[in-house]
């Protein structure tokens, strides 16, 4: 099983930042740069809640692929995980966790996969597969956090 740990300081209330995370508006808006985009079944607006379903479509390695996924534990506002229940990996569970500290948010994102293919995955893995993933949580995250920021700055006014 691959592990990424991917941590984001962010200048804004932490309740702001684990809705955003879970607003599904938010989660498209953040993955644009991969032409993601929210499908049925599932949740298409809102905040995810526990046990919702939510879909995704978007662009990787030059193709189009879908990732179904289901909220499995939450706790307001420092932790919620989602799984996959239809996609690319054999397995992939994403941790959210948030810790406030001296005015400013740690969002930290812990990605643990099996990938597609036994013996070429975990080839794949080594060789793109863990980088690839590493860059669309970090540059996803940033996004959220020019989000977030933001939006902490237009309530502070």
């Amino acid at each position: 099983m691959a592990t990424i740990v991917i941590e984001t300081r962010i200048h804004a209330p932490i309740e702001l930042c684990f809705d955003l995370a879970r607003d599904v508006s938010a989660h498209a808006e953040s993955a644009a740069f991969t032409s993601e985009r929210v499908l049925e079944p599932g949740r298409t607006q809102g905040l995810l809640e526990i046990g919702d379903i939510v879909a995704f479509e978007g662009r990787h390695f030059g193709m189009t692929q879908r990732f179904v996924a289901r909220i499995t534990a939450l706790d307001r506002p420092t932790r919620f995980v989602d799984e996959m229940v239809e996609g690319t990996f054999k397995r992939l569970r994403h941790v959210h966790e948030f810790e406030f500290n001296d005015g400013t948010t740690i969002m930290r994102d812990t990605l643990n996969w099996v990938p597609p293919f036994n013996v070429v995955g975990r080839l794949a893995d080594l060789l793109f597969l863990r980088r690839h993933m590493r860059w669309f949580v970090t540059r996803k995250q940033r996004a959220l956090k020019r989000i977030a920021e933001e939006r902490a700055k237009s309530l502070a006014r």
